[in-house]
C-alpha cells in the first residue's frame, strides 16, 4: 500500500496539474511522483556535482603546484649537467672547442634519458635483480 500524503498547492499550480491528469493515461498522483522523484534526484545529482568540483578543484590546484615543481627540477638539473659538462671537458679554459665539446655530451646525455624513460627504466629505482625495498 503507498502512503498517502496531503499537499497545499497554489490554485494556478493546480490549474496545471488539473489540465496534465486530464489527458488519457495520466493521473496527479503519478505526474507529482515523477515531479518529486526528479526533484530529489536532481538535488542530489546538484550537491554530488558541486562535491566533486570543489575536488577536482584542488586537484587541479595542487597538480599545478606539482607541474611548477617537477619544471624547476628539471630545468635545474638541465642547467647543472650543462654546466659540469661544460666545466669537465679535456680543457680547463672553456673555448669553442670544449664548448662544442660539451654541446655534444649533453646531447648525449639528454639522449640517454630519453631511451630511458622510453624503456621505462628509471635511475634512482632498483638495478636489475634487486627488489624494491
Amino acid at each position: 500500500m503507498k502512503p498517502r500524503h496531503n499537499i497545499y498547492i497554489d490554485e494556478e499550480t493546480s490549474a496545471e496539474l488539473e489540465a496534465l491528469a486530464a489527458k488519457p493515461g495520466a493521473s496527479k498522483s503519478a505526474i507529482i511522483t515523477d515531479a518529486i522523484r526528479h526533484y530529489i534526484r536532481h538535488r542530489g545529482a546538484h550537491a554530488l556535482n558541486e562535491a566533486l568540483r570543489i575536488r577536482l578543484d584542488r586537484l587541479t590546484r595542487e597538480n599545478n603546484l606539482i607541474r611548477r615543481d617537477i619544471d624547476v627540477l628539471t630545468e635545474s638539473l638541465a642547467f647543472f649537467v650543462r654546466l659540469y659538462l661544460t666545466f669537465n671537458a679535456h680543457t680547463p679554459i672553456p673555448d669553442k672547442a670544449t664548448q662544442a665539446v660539451a654541446q655534444e655530451r649533453y646531447q648525449k646525455f639528454v639522449e640517454q634519458v630519453g631511451r630511458q624513460i622510453a624503456g621505462g627504466k628509471r635511475s634512482l629505482g632498483p638495478r636489475d635483480g634487486e627488489e624494491n625495498p
